[in-house]
């Protein structure tokens, strides 16, 4: 089953000496709750592919899900999923590369959702919804965009930018699956807490949905 908690780097988090060891300690705390996001625009493929070969066992162990960001080589290569942007190879392409493994996309709204689930991938990351450090240009999307695209998807839909643990339940409300995280969790001063308290609030906003 797809993690409703997606943990997603940058440059900035790659580049913490303590990158590693927290990255394990969240695998180990979340386990299959979570998945692990490798994105990174200033790291060369070999120091990438360092980081993913190291992480790819924890994920066996721990039942985490490891993702590759825009490089499907280094996927290919770690026996990983992967997840694809604008400037990444089309889903129908990385598809046919990664057969069985797990592939999501980034998508910016309804046309580029259902372009992205017809060509073969398992989720489809949504976005931005509210305003974001890491997407600092331009005005986010709103909430309202989940409303708009996750009831008609038939692959789960991830909401990104802007994701506090206290918007959690009204993403969820509006459709959502789960949600991305940069620096809700990366930035807190417990990591680990500040995931297992997203992973509550998804579990609860589940339930709640259930009961309805």
């Amino acid at each position: 089953m797809l993690p409703r908690l997606h943990l997603v780097t940058d440059d900035d988090v790659l580049a913490r000496p303590d990158f590693m060891p927290c990255a394990h300690a969240l695998m180990e705390a979340l386990g299959a709750a979570g998945a692990l996001h490798l994105r990174a625009h200033r790291l060369s493929a070999a120091a990438l592919y360092a980081l993913a070969a190291e992480l790819a066992p924890a994920a066996l162990r721990t039942g985490s899900l490891l993702l590759i960001n825009d490089r499907v080589d280094i996927a290919l290569a770690v026996r990983t999923g992967a997840h694809l942007r604008a400037g990444s190879l089309p889903v129908r392409d990385a598809r046919r590369l990664l057969h069985h493994a797990p592939l999501g996309c980034s998508t910016h709204g309804a046309a580029e959702a259902a372009l992205a689930e017809a060509e073969g991938a398992d989720y489809v990351f949504l976005g931005t919804i509210y305003a974001s450090a890491s997407h600092p240009a331009g005005a986010p999307a709103g909430p309202q965009l989940i409303a708009a695209v996750a009831p008609g998807s038939g692959v789960p839909v991830i909401a990104i930018g802007g994701i506090s643990c206290e918007r959690v339940a009204e993403v969820l409300g509006l459709g959502a699956y789960g949600v991305a995280v940069i620096g809700g969790v990366w930035q807190a001063a417990d990591p680990c807490t500040a995931a297992r308290a997203y992973v509550e609030q998804l579990e609860s906003g589940v339930s709640a949905a259930v009961r309805v």
